[in-house]
């Protein structure tokens, strides 16, 4: 075999001449061998639908290339191949040029397509790595993405984590974290990664375009009860290997042209911040925040109220609804997020922003708006765009013509939310919900007059509720909406919010844009994203990529004091919602006393755990009296000194005494607790009560 090799600082790739195969791909700084098996070496993977016969792959390995070039300073090649040949078409007219590039700790992966054939390329994977070994002695080896304002990790050895049914594969295989954010621009990179290292691979352009991360265990399980990978490189014959593919769905028309995406592979060491540290460099290199409004960047707390839904409950009249002002200010909240005050209630009518009828006029809401303002509290308007409500005469008669639709014609379908009844519950009578598609500027115009209400009634913002999720579409293809076949949903997200900031500015240039979950790239034109994060383990990926956006998180238990720690500990705003944003802050005094400690005590110390670099557990360790490690923690770096600060929770229902130590030069002295006014001494060890929080500096 004709080898063709590329070096840089951190990697050497090794290519087969006549394929273009990656045949040999080791980490130098470790000599991690990530693929060492030559004849499991793969190119690119296209699909080209036929009639009778969508699933025609063309397999780049098999697949001669017409040139090779070499660039003079051996840190780049360039691979042409002028047409392909089909497992079952036979040879097409489709030139590829893929092209892969060293910088000093990088290898680029760039395809460009040249269709001339009559089909379609639907499916394209580049780069296709024909085996990702862990590293030598890694106990674990995982996939780690962006989720859910968190990661999402699914194993890759000892066991494989399969995503999807088994019935419609013949390998285990997974497909991006879940079904509906599988890549770019939603998820731009992921991390294959053991707890010491990893590799990094990732989108190198800000593009809309979809790119999917793809892993498949060949030939499959050994036990399938526990879902084990082989220990051994091969089995039954047959060889055990982990393939991935960053998997592009272009969709190239006949006589269309087009390059992709370029993928960027890097080798990190260290955990899971050091790979994410990879994408912050670039992204940063690009994405500016947008200037968030005054009152919104300071230490404060929200509460969500729900007056109705699909059920009608029918909870306040508009009325009435200005009294709630009163209650936020007494408790030293900032703003409401009201929620159901629409038409029909929360989830019902979408994507209509007029008030309900049956809880007053829209006079009496603005009227009850203004009032809540004059007690100094901000009223944030619960919005939704997403989805159309199914069930109405106006998606029937109009809005189904702008959804997303299928490569059949047909509109993509979200199964939608219970409220309240059994009927509902039991799904008899739950409102279905159908994307729309951003793509059509007949449904910006729509959204555009709903928006329109909002500003009018003089609400001081909005939170746009599952914020572009597009669940559970990826590509539109109803060209009737001016855009291309397979145009990706999320292209149009940034530009829709500029449109709506574009109408806000006249009114109110402070006017505040909140999205629930919103993806990284949303962060350049929103200013705070919502979540929801009840859960010991949750890993605060959104807050390590972005350490001084305002994220905010629900609180919603009647001593929730874990999840008021987990706000100290990751900066974020709280959400009180008791009753499940069915009640009032009245109703639960001793989640209110502790959270107005824990704003109080970060407000003190904002230089640290406010206005300070957040670093998750990078740069200190934190261990029990029996020498274990202890989570969770986290260490910020004072924005005056940029001394480290560390906020260190204890989850438990038991006391703990702890111990932590600074990889700086930078010696701790004191701590105090949340629930307390007294600065101790560290000397003797951190002694955190059952479910409490201490911050030490």
């Amino acid at each position: 075999m004709n080898i063709i090799t590329l070096e840089n600082n951190t990697l050497r790739l090794e290519f087969a001449r006549e394929t273009g195969a990656l045949v040999g791909f080791t980490v130098k700084h470790s000599a991690w061998e990530v693929l060492n098996r030559h004849h499991l070496g793969l190119s690119f993977q296209l699909l080209i639908p036929l009639p009778g016969r969508r699933n025609n792959p063309v397999y780049g390995e098999k697949q001669k290339a017409a040139s090779v070039e070499v660039a003079d300073d051996g840190r780049s090649v360039a691979f042409t191949w002028d047409s392909v040949a089909s497992a079952y078409g036979g040879e097409h007219q489709i030139k590829l040029v893929m092209k892969v590039t060293m910088s000093s700790k990088q290898a680029v992966f760039s395809l460009s397509i040249d269709n001339q054939s009559e089909y379609v390329v639907e499916i394209v994977h580049c780069p296709y790595f024909g085996d990702v070994q862990p590293p030598p002695a890694a106990e674990h080896f995982e996939a780690f993405h962006y989720g859910y304002a968190e990661a999402v990790r699914r194993s890759l050895y000892p066991t494989f984590e399969n995503t999807l049914g088994y019935y419609g594969f013949d390998y285990p295989v997974q497909y991006g974290p879940d079904s509906w954010r599988s890549g770019a621009p939603a998820v731009p990179y992921v991390l294959l990664r053991s707890a010491e290292q990893g590799l990094y691979v990732g989108v190198c352009e800000p593009s809309a375009e979809l790119v999917a991360w793809h892993n498949e265990l060949r030939p499959g399980y050994d036990s399938a009860i526990d879902s084990r990978v082989p220990a051994s490189s091969s089995i039954s014959g047959l060889d055990v290997a982990t393939r991935f593919a960053a998997i592009h769905l272009p969709y190239i028309q006949p006589g269309e042209s087009r390059s992709l995406t370029p993928i960027a592979v890097e080798p990190f060491l260290g955990g899971w911040q050091h790979g994410v540290d990879v994408y912050r460099r670039w992204r940063n290199s690009w994405m500016t925040t947008p200037e968030i409004p005054e009152w919104a960047r300071q230490p404060h707390a929200w509460w969500q109220l729900h007056i109705n839904s699909p059920e009608d409950e029918l909870r306040i009249p508009f009325k009435e609804l200005g009294k709630i002002g009163e209650e936020a200010a007494r408790h030293g909240v900032s703003a409401i997020q009201l929620v159901g005050w629409n038409d029909g209630g929360q989830d019902q009518g979408n994507p209509s922003h007029s008030p309900d009828p049956r809880l007053g006029t829209f006079d009496e809401l603005k009227a009850a708006i203004a009032e809540i303002q004059s007690y100094g509290v901000k009223l944030i308007i619960f919005a939704k765009f997403t989805w159309a409500d199914r069930a109405t005469e106006w998606f029937r008669d109009e809005l189904h013509r702008m959804a997303v639709k299928d490569p059949y014609g047909d509109y993509y379908l979200y199964n939608g939310y219970q409220y309240h009844t059994a009927t509902q519950a039991l799904n008899i009578n739950t409102k279905r919900l159908i994307p729309m598609c951003f793509g059509s500027d007949a449904y910006f115009e729509v959204c555009a007059g709903e928006f329109q209400k909002v500003l009018d009634l003089g609400a001081d913002g909005i939170l746009y509720d599952e914020n572009q999720h597009h669940s559970p579409t990826l590509l539109c293809f109803d060209e009737s909406h001016g855009h291309r076949l397979g145009f990706p949903v999320y292209s149009r997200d940034n530009e829709f919010q500029q449109r709506l900031e574009r109408m806000s500015q006249p009114a109110n240039p402070d006017f505040l844009f909140a999205g629930e979950g919103i993806y990284d790239w949303q962060f350049e034109v929103y200013h705070l994203s919502y979540h929801r994060s009840w859960d010991k383990r949750h890993l605060p990926l959104s807050r390590y990529m972005l350490p001084h956006m305002p994220l905010m998180t629900a609180i919603s238990g009647f001593n929730d004091r874990n999840m008021v720690n987990q706000c100290l500990l990751y900066r974020y705003i709280m959400s009180f919602e008791p009753y499940n944003f069915k009640g009032r802050l009245d109703d639960f005094p001793l989640t209110m006393d502790y959270a107005k400690r824990m704003d109080a005590l970060r407000s003190e110390l904002r230089d640290y755990f406010w206005d300070g670099e957040f670093r998750h557990e990078v740069g200190a360790t934190v261990t029990n009296g029996c020498g274990e490690a202890h989570h969770p923690y986290a260490v910020f770096l004072s924005k005056s000194a940029g001394a480290p600060g560390i906020a260190v929770a204890n989850y438990e229902d038991e006391a703990t005494k702890l111990t932590v130590e600074l990889e700086s030069a930078h010696a701790l002295s004191r701590y105090r607790l949340v629930d307390s006014d007294q600065w101790t001494p560290v000397s003797g060890g951190i002694a955190i009560p059952a479910r409490s929080a201490a911050v030490v500096i």
